[in-house]
């Protein structure tokens, strides 16, 4: 006569080891670390200028700034023209982010969902064009601006600017990952290609327009070669101009350089922050083809 064993219980152990959390947790250690390394140059900015001339530069570093020197900001305005060059750069930065969101994104259209002889080709050669550095063509570039007259005027960096093939090819990545089915069933529709991209496209295109207006815009405004080319005038100096011409009047003056520095990268920190989560969504997203 046989008897039936019972079965033997299964413990179910974490599926999380220890180990892995102890990596886990070396892994975050190192980020912060990398974190604060990155951040440092920028905090030390700030705590200068709200130091004295001969404060920032003591040794020991002085971390915290004991007795904050707060008219550093009020200074800075009067001695310098800084209100002509934050003009200058928003004007440039916001013109030329968005030539290119609409530059791009339209092109972009064209690229991924209509067919046309030679579209790959071109497209291959547009997107070529990356590979090759600005200072290949920079004079004769700078030769043309000088025979259309644009030299010495705002449109001179609008013109070379408002177009670009990094946005075209992040713009056609997201493209591709739209069904052609629902392009199809509003072409059945009646609706246009111009409605297509007007009202179906950009709407779509939230994240990866506010990733590429958010790297044109950090582009434009810390460009220093292009208008330190065309832009003579002090009247249209932007910045990044204006705190090289700034450092050169006062070079002793390491408070109000500090300073001057603050107010150049604030805007853009503030814009970075307050976009944040589109931006990490639409660099995920033109990563994706489906």
């Amino acid at each position: 006569m046989t008897t039936l064993s019972r079965p033997i219980p299964v413990v179910l152990r974490p599926t999380t080891p220890r180990r892995s959390r102890s990596w886990r947790l070396l892994g975050y250690l190192a980020l912060a670390a990398a974190s604060a390394g990155v951040l440092l140059p920028f905090y030390w900015m700030v705590m200068s200028s709200l130091k004295t001339n001969n404060d920032v530069f003591t040794l020991p570093v002085e971390w915290i700034a004991a007795d904050p020197v707060w008219s550093n900001y009020a200074d800075i305005w009067a001695k310098s023209d800084m209100t002509t060059w934050l003009g200058n750069t928003v004007l440039l930065s916001a013109t030329v982010t968005f030539l290119q969101v609409f530059t791009g994104s339209f092109a972009a259209y064209g690229f991924a969902k209509i067919r046309f002889p030679g579209r790959d080709a071109l497209f291959l050669a547009y997107i070529g064009t990356l590979a090759v550095p600005w200072q290949s063509y920079m004079v004769p570039q700078f030769v043309m601006m000088s025979k259309l007259q644009l030299t010495d005027t705002l449109w001179s960096i609008v013109a070379l600017q408002a177009f670009g093939a990094l946005g075209v090819f992040m713009m056609k990545q997201f493209y591709e990952t739209v069904p052609d089915e629902l392009l199809d069933a509003a072409r059945i529709d009646g609706m246009s290609e111009y409605g297509i991209y007007r009202r179906i496209m950009l709407p779509l295109s939230a994240p990866a327009l506010a990733s590429l207006a958010l790297i044109t815009l950090v582009t434009t405004w810390n460009d220093y070669l292009g208008p330190l080319l065309y832009l003579r005038s002090p009247d249209l100096w932007t910045i990044q101009l204006g705190l090289k011409s700034f450092i050169s009047q006062y070079n002793a003056e390491h408070a109000l350089i500090m300073t001057g520095s603050v107010l150049s990268v604030l805007p853009i920190v503030v814009i970075f922050l307050a976009g944040q989560r589109y931006f990490v969504e639409g660099i995920a997203t033109t990563g994706l083809k489906g």
